[in-house]
């Protein structure tokens, strides 16, 4: 597109002295491949009538890419592709926009010393998924994770935990391991309610949740670094499940404490200001909302953390953008956490970014238990497994990954995901096993007819030129979802062309056609175009279901 693109600018700048961009938008198949509005554009500004401009300019530009150009309508362009153009297209590679970038972005966050649940789930995924954008689109991407292993959530986990071991921590050691994760979920649950429903509960589980800034406590410790493995053990094996790649370094609130406090004390005044015997900062004034950052007593809060994290990271990896993705409602919060990082160290202002994203729901609305709590992980993928079987299908052709991961990304972050887990789970209809079994149909036609008898691509009869194309927006594709971080349009892209080549094979016989070759070399691209963007999106395309 770049080559035509530029015939179009050498003379529109030769010939009118102007120089503008070209952009090449997709057509309906009917009118060409590609059209313009340059003529248009550049009308006004020359006095001329537009046609005329686009009947001058069609007039003067040749290219073998091209075998037709055409002004239609006011002084639209449109623009046929040669079979050559179109084989271009279809073989060539996504723009590297982020090349020699180095970026950082947190793929996974949740809290240990309770189980992860099914938002947690949707950011890893949205987050994992930004990351393979990124590194297509060439970053060095470094993909970490931050988990907040002290304060008030710890306290109360602490509270249950310490009454059930009752002064031995061996009592641990009777928990299964599978069994771990549920218990954990028990023991936060039970100190939440104590905390809200009991005063003297409230006072221990504050004096608990300071306990674990200094663990001073050889039972407190104990308890306390058995469930914390257990946690990240928990979440290591949750997170490869969903198809998540591995992070490289595990990042905690612990790490960030003492940094974040003196980024803070530093400055103030100045960035920050006192307010009875807080620390704080006035985002009401920069469209956030003012925020604490260190308490009364002079520990650091989460917001003071964050601010430590920053700095962390930008030691270790010295990024050019650092990601952050969160649930929509913790946007007004990081748009102040990161006014904030920009105004006490200027160096990094503008590295950090937050991308906010929807909610989870289900049809009937908001997904939960039936005891209203948020779905935990173990029951998003017991469900999703459920489905799986009740279909027939196993983990070894249709994997939960799959399944969650398509379905959470072909809507657009910051939308909500209405999960219906028999939809999702479908191999019919817009899901992950559905393009799953796409391409492993696509490889048996290449398995039955067999590798050696393909051809090249000529004398294309229209189905075939169809189906090429379609094959060739694919680059066109990950550039965009590349440039905006936005994988939906790979899931758009996937469905229609997998759509597009149902009607192909509907009405085109490649095992023992006359055009065997040509259409063998067809399903081969179309093939390994499902199987790239599958991989893009982080799930697996397997050869056989």
């Amino acid at each position: 597109m770049e080559r035509i693109s530029q015939a179009f600018l050498n003379f529109v700048n030769s010939k009118y002295g102007i120089d503008t961009n070209i952009v090449l938008a997709r057509t309906d198949e009917k009118f060409g491949d590609f059209s313009t509005n340059i003529a248009m554009q550049i009308a006004g500004r020359l006095g001329h009538n537009p046609r005329q401009v686009a009947e001058e300019i069609v007039a003067n530009i040749s290219d073998d890419l091209i075998t037709d150009i055409q002004v239609a309508g006011p002084g639209f362009i449109n623009i046929t592709l040669s079979e050559s153009g179109l084989i271009q297209f279809a073989e060539s590679e996504p723009q590297r926009i982020y090349a020699n970038q180095s970026v950082v972005i947190e793929t996974n966050n949740p809290n240990p010393f309770k189980a992860m649940h099914v938002g947690h789930a949707f950011n890893a995924i949205l987050a994992d998924n930004v990351a393979n954008l990124l590194e297509a689109g060439g970053a060095n991407v470094f993909r970490v994770s931050y988990h907040g292993d002290v304060g008030l959530h710890v306290g109360k986990s602490m509270y249950s935990l310490l009454a059930y071991v009752d002064g031995d921590a061996s009592k641990l050691d009777q928990i299964a391991e599978n069994e771990r994760n549920a218990f954990m979920s028990k023991m936060y649950a039970t100190g939440s309610t104590a905390y809200k429903s009991d005063e003297t509960a409230k006072l221990e589980i504050d004096e608990l949740a300071k306990q674990s800034f200094t663990r001073e406590d050889p039972l407190f410790a104990k308890v306390y670094d058995t469930c914390k493995d257990w946690s990240f053990e928990q979440i290591d094996r949750d997170v490869a499940r969903l198809g998540n790649k591995p992070t490289e370094r595990r990042f905690l609130e612990s790490d960030a404490e003492l940094r974040g406090v003196k980024i803070v004390k530093d400055n103030t005044p100045g960035v920050f200001i006192e307010s009875d015997g807080a620390i704080v900062f006035e985002g009401s004034k920069y469209g956030a909302f003012d925020n604490a950052f260190v308490s009364k007593r002079g520990t650091g809060l989460y917001a003071s953390r964050d601010l430590g994290l920053i700095q962390l990271k930008n030691e270790y990896y010295h990024p050019q953008k650092s990601y952050i993705v969160t649930a929509e409602e913790q946007r007004d919060y990081f748009k102040g956490v990161i006014v904030a990082a920009g105004l006490c160290m200027p160096d990094l202002k503008d590295v950090t970014v937050n991308i906010s994203t929807g909610t989870v729901l289900l049809p009937s609305g908001k997904m939960s238990s039936r005891d209203g709590a948020v779905v935990d992980i173990a029951l998003l993928f017991e469900q999703v497994s459920e489905a799986i079987k009740s279909r027939g299908g196993t983990s070894d052709d249709i994997s939960i990954a799959a399944v969650l991961r398509y379905q959470f990304l072909q809507v657009r972050i910051g939308g909500d995901v209405v999960f219906d887990v028999d939809n999702a789970s479908s191999v019919q209809g817009n899901s992950g096993p559905y393009l799953q079994y796409a391409h492993a149909r696509a490889r048996s036609i290449i398995a039955k007819v067999g590798s050696e008898s393909v051809g090249e691509l000529v004398d294309l009869q229209p189905d075939e030129r169809s189906l090429l194309r379609k094959i060739g927006e694919y680059n066109e594709v990950v550039d965009r979802a590349v440039a905006e971080l936005l994988p939906h349009y790979v899931c758009n892209y996937l469905y229609e062309l997998s759509q597009g080549f149902n009607k192909f094979y509907e009405h085109n016989r490649v095992a023992g056609d006359e055009r065997e070759s040509v259409r063998l070399k067809l399903v081969m691209l179309y093939a390994d175009t499902i199987k790239s963007g599958l991989g893009l999106l982080g799930i697996h395309a397997p050869d056989k279901m």
